[in-house]
C-alpha cells in the first residue's frame, strides 16, 4: 500500500494512519455481524473492511428484492385504489 502513497500527487492531501484507524472504527460500529459478536472490538482492518463490502452487498440485493416486490405490488392492484395512493405516498 505505500506504493500507492508514494505515487499521490502533491496536491493530493494525504490520509494518516490515526484517520484510516479512525474509519475503519466507525466502519465496525455500523456492521452487525461483527459488532455482536464477542470479540468485536479485536475484529482487523482488513476484516472490517471485508464485512463492510459483504455488507454493503446484501444491502443493494435487499433494495433490489424489495424492489421487485414493490413492482410486483403495484402491478397487481388497480392504479387509483386507496392502497395504490397510500404506496405512492410511501415512496
Amino acid at each position: 500500500m505505500s506504493g500507492r502513497r508514494s505515487r499521490q500527487s502533491s496536491n493530493t492531501p494525504r490520509i494518516t494512519d490515526d484517520q484510516i484507524i479512525d474509519l475503519v472504527s466507525k466502519l465496525h460500529q455500523f456492521l452487525p455481524e461483527i459488532r455482536n459478536t464477542r470479540r468485536s472490538n479485536k475484529a482487523s482492518a482488513n476484516k472490517v473492511l471485508q464485512e463492510t463490502c459483504n455488507y454493503i452487498r446484501n444491502l443493494h440485493k435487499e433494495v433490489d428484492d424489495l424492489s421487485e416486490r414493490l413492482s410486483q405490488l403495484l402491478s397487481s392492484i388497480d392504479a387509483d385504489s386507496p392502497e395504490a395512493a397510500i404506496i405512492r405516498s410511501l415512496i
